[in-house]
Protein backbone atom coordinates (compact mmCIF):
# COMPACT_ATOMS: atom_id res chain seq x y z
CA UNK A 1 0.00 0.00 0.00
CA UNK A 2 1.14 3.18 -0.54
CA UNK A 3 0.98 5.78 2.13
CA UNK A 4 1.53 9.70 2.18
CA UNK A 5 3.13 9.11 5.90
CA UNK A 6 3.44 6.21 8.51
CA UNK A 7 4.62 5.90 11.80
CA UNK A 8 5.80 2.18 13.46
CA UNK A 9 7.03 1.83 16.87
CA UNK A 10 7.56 -1.64 18.89
CA UNK A 11 4.74 -2.13 20.86
CA UNK A 12 5.79 -5.52 22.43
CA UNK A 13 9.52 -6.96 22.61
CA UNK A 14 10.35 -10.68 24.49
CA UNK A 15 13.24 -12.47 24.34
CA UNK A 16 13.31 -13.64 20.94
CA UNK A 17 11.15 -11.28 18.48
CA UNK A 18 9.01 -8.06 19.09
CA UNK A 19 5.70 -6.72 17.45
CA UNK A 20 5.89 -4.12 15.64
CA UNK A 21 2.54 -1.78 14.95
CA UNK A 22 2.52 0.52 11.66
CA UNK A 23 0.31 2.92 11.27
CA UNK A 24 -0.52 4.91 8.26
CA UNK A 25 -2.29 7.07 6.24
CA UNK A 26 -3.77 6.86 2.88
CA UNK A 27 -3.91 9.52 0.56
CA UNK A 28 -7.68 9.65 1.26
CA UNK A 29 -6.98 10.16 4.30
CA UNK A 30 -7.99 6.49 6.11
CA UNK A 31 -5.85 5.62 8.88
CA UNK A 32 -4.77 1.94 8.72
CA UNK A 33 -2.69 0.22 11.58
CA UNK A 34 -1.10 -3.13 11.13
CA UNK A 35 1.20 -5.41 13.75
CA UNK A 36 4.09 -7.19 12.21
CA UNK A 37 6.43 -9.44 14.37
CA UNK A 38 9.58 -9.17 13.70
CA UNK A 39 11.95 -12.26 14.04
CA UNK A 40 15.66 -13.04 14.61
CA UNK A 41 14.42 -16.39 11.92
CA UNK A 42 14.68 -19.67 13.11
CA UNK A 43 16.14 -23.10 12.09
CA UNK A 44 14.67 -26.54 11.67
CA UNK A 45 16.30 -29.67 12.06
CA UNK A 46 15.65 -33.15 10.46
CA UNK A 47 17.95 -35.96 12.23
CA UNK A 48 17.91 -39.02 10.47
CA UNK A 49 19.90 -42.42 11.25
CA UNK A 50 20.22 -45.18 8.48
CA UNK A 51 18.47 -48.39 9.71
CA UNK A 52 17.98 -51.59 8.49
CA UNK A 53 14.36 -50.97 7.87
CA UNK A 54 15.59 -47.43 5.79
CA UNK A 55 15.75 -44.01 7.20
CA UNK A 56 14.59 -42.90 10.41
CA UNK A 57 13.79 -39.63 11.82
CA UNK A 58 13.99 -38.55 15.04
CA UNK A 59 10.87 -36.66 16.22
CA UNK A 60 9.88 -34.80 19.14
CA UNK A 61 6.55 -35.35 20.68
CA UNK A 62 6.45 -31.94 22.83
CA UNK A 63 3.78 -30.10 24.79
CA UNK A 64 3.06 -26.66 23.01
CA UNK A 65 1.50 -24.34 25.43
CA UNK A 66 -0.45 -22.26 23.03
CA UNK A 67 -2.21 -24.85 21.43
CA UNK A 68 -2.41 -26.86 25.13
CA UNK A 69 -1.51 -30.07 23.62
CA UNK A 70 1.25 -31.73 22.84
CA UNK A 71 2.03 -32.69 19.26
CA UNK A 72 4.76 -34.16 16.80
CA UNK A 73 7.08 -31.95 15.26
CA UNK A 74 10.85 -32.21 13.72
CA UNK A 75 13.44 -30.46 16.29
CA UNK A 76 13.95 -26.92 15.96
CA UNK A 77 14.41 -23.21 17.71
CA UNK A 78 14.99 -19.70 17.42
CA UNK A 79 18.38 -18.02 16.79
CA UNK A 80 19.60 -15.09 18.63
CA UNK A 81 19.51 -11.88 16.09
CA UNK A 82 23.15 -12.60 14.92
CA UNK A 83 23.95 -15.82 15.62
CA UNK A 84 25.22 -17.97 12.68
CA UNK A 85 22.51 -20.15 11.20
CA UNK A 86 24.47 -23.09 11.14
CA UNK A 87 25.49 -22.40 14.90
CA UNK A 88 22.17 -22.23 15.88
CA UNK A 89 21.13 -25.65 14.17
CA UNK A 90 24.36 -27.63 16.31
CA UNK A 91 22.81 -25.82 19.29
CA UNK A 92 19.39 -26.47 19.01
CA UNK A 93 20.03 -30.20 17.81
CA UNK A 94 21.84 -30.61 20.76
CA UNK A 95 19.61 -28.88 23.24
CA UNK A 96 16.24 -30.93 21.98
CA UNK A 97 17.48 -34.36 21.08
CA UNK A 98 21.18 -34.94 22.95
CA UNK A 99 22.72 -35.80 20.09
CA UNK A 100 25.32 -33.62 17.89
CA UNK A 101 25.42 -34.31 13.99
CA UNK A 102 28.87 -35.17 12.35
CA UNK A 103 26.94 -33.74 9.07
CA UNK A 104 25.01 -30.67 8.47
CA UNK A 105 22.85 -30.40 4.66
CA UNK A 106 21.10 -27.00 4.33
CA UNK A 107 17.73 -27.77 2.36
CA UNK A 108 16.55 -24.15 1.49
CA UNK A 109 14.58 -21.74 3.81
CA UNK A 110 11.20 -20.88 3.91
CA UNK A 111 8.63 -18.41 5.46
CA UNK A 112 6.38 -19.90 7.92
CA UNK A 113 3.85 -17.00 8.35
CA UNK A 114 4.73 -14.35 5.60
CA UNK A 115 1.26 -12.45 6.52
CA UNK A 116 2.00 -11.47 9.91
CA UNK A 117 5.95 -12.39 10.18
CA UNK A 118 9.57 -11.76 8.53
CA UNK A 119 10.78 -14.79 10.24
CA UNK A 120 12.80 -17.13 7.87
CA UNK A 121 13.13 -20.86 8.93
CA UNK A 122 16.17 -22.34 7.68
CA UNK A 123 16.08 -26.27 7.34
CA UNK A 124 18.86 -28.60 8.04
CA UNK A 125 19.20 -32.46 7.46
CA UNK A 126 21.74 -33.90 10.48
CA UNK A 127 23.32 -37.16 9.81
CA UNK A 128 26.69 -38.26 11.59
CA UNK A 129 24.30 -38.20 14.99
CA UNK A 130 26.04 -38.94 18.05
CA UNK A 131 25.12 -38.30 21.58
CA UNK A 132 26.63 -34.84 23.05
CA UNK A 133 23.39 -33.07 24.86
CA UNK A 134 22.85 -30.00 26.07
CA UNK A 135 20.66 -29.11 28.76
CA UNK A 136 16.96 -28.49 27.24
CA UNK A 137 15.16 -25.15 27.83
CA UNK A 138 13.71 -25.21 31.38
CA UNK A 139 10.11 -24.39 29.37
CA UNK A 140 9.89 -27.11 27.29
CA UNK A 141 8.68 -30.95 28.07
CA UNK A 142 10.04 -33.02 25.03
CA UNK A 143 10.34 -36.50 23.91
CA UNK A 144 12.30 -37.79 21.25
CA UNK A 145 10.60 -39.93 18.78
CA UNK A 146 12.02 -42.31 16.20
CA UNK A 147 10.07 -42.90 13.20
CA UNK A 148 10.42 -44.38 10.04
CA UNK A 149 11.00 -41.31 7.14
CA UNK A 150 8.70 -43.45 4.79
CA UNK A 151 5.87 -42.78 7.33
CA UNK A 152 6.42 -39.36 8.22
CA UNK A 153 6.56 -38.19 4.30
CA UNK A 154 2.82 -40.15 4.09
CA UNK A 155 1.84 -38.15 7.42
CA UNK A 156 2.87 -34.97 5.62
CA UNK A 157 1.11 -35.90 2.58
CA UNK A 158 -2.23 -37.19 4.65
CA UNK A 159 -2.67 -34.58 7.18
CA UNK A 160 -1.62 -36.00 10.15
CA UNK A 161 1.37 -34.14 10.25
CA UNK A 162 0.16 -30.74 10.98
CA UNK A 163 3.35 -28.74 12.05
CA UNK A 164 4.12 -26.60 8.78
CA UNK A 165 7.78 -26.47 9.80
CA UNK A 166 7.80 -30.17 9.84
CA UNK A 167 6.18 -30.82 6.99
CA UNK A 168 8.23 -28.95 4.31
CA UNK A 169 11.06 -30.16 6.36
CA UNK A 170 10.23 -34.05 5.93
CA UNK A 171 9.49 -33.28 2.55
CA UNK A 172 12.84 -32.16 1.61
CA UNK A 173 14.83 -34.45 3.13
CA UNK A 174 12.75 -37.40 1.95
CA UNK A 175 13.57 -35.55 -1.48
CA UNK A 176 16.96 -35.53 -0.74
CA UNK A 177 18.31 -38.79 0.36
CA UNK A 178 16.09 -40.22 -2.60
CA UNK A 179 19.53 -40.31 -4.25
CA UNK A 180 21.39 -41.82 -1.63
Amino acid sequence: MNSSSSDSHVAWQGQSWRLRVQTSRTPEGIVVERGAIEHPGAVVLVPVRKTELGFEVLMLHQYRRVLDESILELPAGTRDWQEPWLACAQRELREETGLRANHFQELGRCWPAPGMSNEIMSIYLATGLVPDPLPQDSDEIIEVRPVLLQKMVKMALDGRLQDAKSVVGILRAANFLQGT
